[in-house]
């Protein structure tokens, strides 16, 4: 690559950086269903026609943010994981769960952009897939290192369960029992609901103790999978 051609990347990065930072902070102030371009690009001091040449429409610049929050989140995670990687699996498994949480506590705005209200006439696509599937695997990872060698596999489940339960475990976790696979998808769901419902207030005059309820819920959900 030239000089000239290294130069221009580099500008790039950094008008597209100055971009999602300026949709960020407009996420914040007005929610993502009111994000456009052109007004990103009237707070930039930039035409609209410029700002096309970075992000096609407002949906590219969506998909953008959202890759980033979920990029973000799991780097925590696994960050946090690193540094207890040769731990129990329980203490593994409260330690991603905690730092997803702390992650959420800290960028309030992202979070709701990944995991809040649907932004009306956006479908995310299939490039968001791996970004939003880190936390998920590290907590199969867990799991499938609790279960070497015989366990539980956890709750019988209802003949009329089983076929999806089958095809859930076929697609996240062959070597896990369906059972197991089934838990675990109930898990990472309430673990990003009791996350949700701490951030948007559904437990103002429940819960006080925030950090110890949910260090006692999500220990609930680890023995759920069969870790203990």
């Amino acid at each position: 690559m030239s000089t000239a051609q290294g130069a221009r990347a580099r500008a790039r990065i950094e008008v597209t950086a100055t971009i999602k930072d300026e949709a960020r902070r407009q996420l914040a102030a007005e929610g993502a269903a009111k994000l456009s371009l052109r007004a990103v690009a009237r707070e930039l001091g930039m035409v609209s026609s410029a700002l096309y040449r970075y992000f096609a429409s407002r949906d590219d610049l969506l998909t953008a943010l959202i890759i980033d929050a979920y990029d973000s989140l799991g780097e925590s995670a696994e960050h946090a994981h690193a540094a207890v990687a040769q731990a129990r699996p329980m203490e593994r498994w409260v330690t991603v769960c905690e730092a997803a949480r702390g992650w959420a506590l800290a960028h309030p705005h992202e979070y709701a952009l990944i995991y809040g209200s649907p932004i009306p006439g956006y479908t995310a696509p299939q490039a968001t897939v791996p970004a939003a599937s880190r936390v998920g695997l590290l907590l199969i990872g867990i799991t499938r290192d609790a279960h070497r060698g015989p366990g539980p596999t956890g709750p019988a489940l209802a003949d009329e369960l089983r076929p999806e339960a089958e095809r859930i475990a076929a697609d996240l976790a062959p070597d896990l029992p369906p059972e197991t696979a089934t838990a675990l998808v109930a898990a990472w769901a309430q673990l990003f609901g009791l996350i949700g419902f701490e951030l948007f207030g559904q437990f103002n005059r429940v819960v006080e103790d925030r950090e110890q309820f949910f260090r006692h819920a999500v220990t609930q959900l680890a023995r759920g999978v069969g870790l203990d």
